[in-house]
């Protein structure tokens, strides 16, 4: 079976977050034996978020989640640093990373200027990694801030080293889709799902794959992050309102959002950034007319199923803590 290509809109010249101009993603991986995790980071622009932040919105679709930051974004309505992703047990270092990190480049944050707020996300990705050896710190954070690129690696990479979805092997994904005449892209961290749910393009695969294995009456654990950009000028209102519909991409590969699953989208805009001195100038523009926003969320939908998909077909099998061991799905279809 081929990956599916989802929808009708057509995609960015990479078919990634990526395709939003000034956005970049890296990863650091940590693969050896029981630790099977790492950090992932997208950069909202090439700048500093900090000193020129970047409106966005989140919305928590559940909230069995251990995020850092989420408050101040939903009351600021911006972003000021880049967006991290982890492991559980790893939200603490790697916002520490980012405080200094930011405090690197600006030695008057947190005195002359204002405190920053870190934005950490995370999964559990304690089935195949020892989560309580809680290995990643700081040097991690910012080696995946180094390798951030415009050429976005999928799969088992990066945060999602770990990660299982629909008891299968899971981790990051990425797509993008042009609507109205902007781009959106999403990104994931994809850590959700029991088997029998998985739906492809529609299609009921996860009935048949569960139907050829014992049954796991385990209750789900798991979680997904799903981010989304645009430049599309859109203001934290707005950004909200696209946030939510990467539920809808989320929902059609068979997710219910269960009990133990975390499950956040995030939108952002590339379109302006608000500074962060009253001394400049806020950005002055025309935001898009809420009428035009229904091709914005289809882009929204369209790109967190592909992304999902696209972290499940660029996965590779792993064997990790005490032997447990995770199955590309390309390897059963």
């Amino acid at each position: 079976m081929d990956l599916p290509f989802i929808g009708r809109l057509t995609a960015g010249a990479r078919d990634a977050i990526s395709d939003l101009a000034g956005v970049t993603v890296g990863h650091c991986t940590l693969a050896e034996g029981d630790v099977q995790t790492g950090v992932t980071v997208v950069r909202p622009h090439a700048g500093d978020p900090y000193r020129d932040r970047v409106p966005a919105a989140a919305v928590v679709l559940n909230g069995f989640g251990k995020s850092v930051g989420l408050v101040q974004v939903e009351e600021l309505g911006v972003l000021e640093t880049p967006i991290a992703l982890t492991n559980t047990f790893s939200v603490a270092a790697v916002a520490q990373a980012q405080i200094r990190s930011c405090i690197a480049a600006n030695p008057e944050c947190g005195r002359g200027l204002a405190t920053v707020n870190p934005l950490v996300f995370e999964c559990n990705d304690g089935f195949l990694n020892d989560i309580q050896r809680m290995v990643v710190g700081e040097p991690h954070y910012l080696q995946a801030l180094a390798n951030a690129s415009a050429q976005v690696e999928e799969g088992a990479v990066g945060a999602g080293r770990g990660m299982s979805c629909f008891e299968l092997k899971g981790g990051i994904g990425t797509a993008s889709r042009v609507a109205g005449g902007h781009t959106v892209g999403a990104l994931v961290l994809a850590n959700f799902g029991k088997l029998h749910q998985l739906r492809i393009a529609g299609a009921p695969v996860g009935e048949t794959l569960a139907g050829r294995r014992a049954s796991d009456a385990s209750p789900e654990k798991g979680s997904i992050i799903l981010l989304l950009a645009t430049d599309a000028p859109l203001d934290a209102r707005q950004l909200r309102r696209l946030a939510l519909r990467a539920g809808a991409g989320l929902a059609r590969t068979g997710s219910v959002f269960g009990h133990g699953s975390g499950d956040i989208a995030l939108a952002f805009s590339t379109a302006y950034t608000v500074p962060l001195e009253a001394t400049r100038p806020m950005p002055a523009l025309a935001m898009l007319h809420e009428s035009l926003i229904d091709k914005l969320f289809e882009a929204a939908a369209d790109s967190t199923e592909q992304s999902i998909l696209r972290a499940l077909w660029r996965a590779t099998p792993v064997t990790g803590r005490d032997g447990n061991q995770r199955e590309a799905l390309t390897d059963l279809l």
